[in-house]
Formats: C-alpha cells, structure tokens, sequence
C-alpha cells in the first residue's frame, strides 16, 4: 500500500533575498538564502511537510508562482521583501489561492522605517512573523503544520 503523499508548502522569496548574508548583514544577519533553504527542508522533514523553495527577483513570477499554488500546494510561507508594501497583485493572487498563507519577513518590520510598515501581504495572511531572523521560517512552518492538522 502506498503512502499519501506530504502536505505541499511553498515557500516564496521576493526581491533580493538572493543576497541575503551579503546585503547589510547588520541588518539581515549573516545567514544566506541557501542557508534558509536548508533550514526549511530540515524542518518540513520535522514536521511531515513537502517544501518547495523558491526566490524571484520579478512581482509577475511571483504572481504566478502563487497562483500555480492553488489546487497544488497546501499552504504558502511567504517573505515578500520589497513587494511587501507595494505589490496588490500579490495580495489579490494571495487571496485568490484561497490557502493559509504565512508572512515572514527576518527584520521587525514594525521598527524600521515607516514606509516599510504596511503590508499588502498582511491582508490575505492568517499570521505574521517578523524579527525573529530566519528561524522566521521554522517558525512559520511549525505553524502551518498546527494549521493543516485543525483543518477538516
């Protein structure tokens, strides 16, 4: 008898999480992206989840990158970096995918500079985590597991 197959999560990256550890790491810290990756991957396996992991510098891709989540991914983890406070495509796809999405962002958005404390995003989230560096992620995904198991 075969196995069902793990819950699928996406977690997305927007622009400039590529230079993550290299872009002001007094800020950002010094971990990398392919450093969350891992961390992501070790903990999904955890936690009994699929992760596919993602990062793009361009608002379309990520668009559709969310809409091909509907009907295929369980849940969406996502860090919308600079498309955070400008990108209504992504809340309107974020929305239209009709998943739990998680927001995570690795600086306290809410202590930073004041354009950098509204999120789009925020709409179409059941929660966010920011502040916390990237165990952001671990987090994020340890709660989209509670949230996939209290669903019917």
């Amino acid at each position: 008898m075969s196995t069902p197959p793990l819950p699928l999560i996406a977690v997305l990256n927007g622009p400039n999480m590529n230079m993550l550890g290299l872009r002001q790491p007094h800020v950002y810290g010094r971990a990398t992206l392919d450093d969350v990756e891992a961390l992501c991957a070790e903990t999904a396996e955890e936690l009994g989840l699929a992760i596919d992991f993602r990062q793009t510098n361009g608002e379309g891709e990520l668009v559709s990158w969310v809409q091909e989540c509907r009907g295929r991914a369980a849940g969406i983890v996502i860090n919308p970096a600079g498309y955070t406070t400008t990108s209504i495509a992504l809340m309107d796809a974020l929305l239209a995918s009709e998943l739990p999405v998680i927001e995570v962002h690795v600086t306290n958005i809410h202590r930073r500079e004041e354009f950098r404390q509204h999120s789009y995003v925020s709409k179409a989230a059941v929660g966010v985590i920011c502040g916390l560096g990237v165990t952001g992620y671990a987090l994020a995904l340890t709660a989209m597991a509670e949230l996939l198991e209290e669903r019917p």
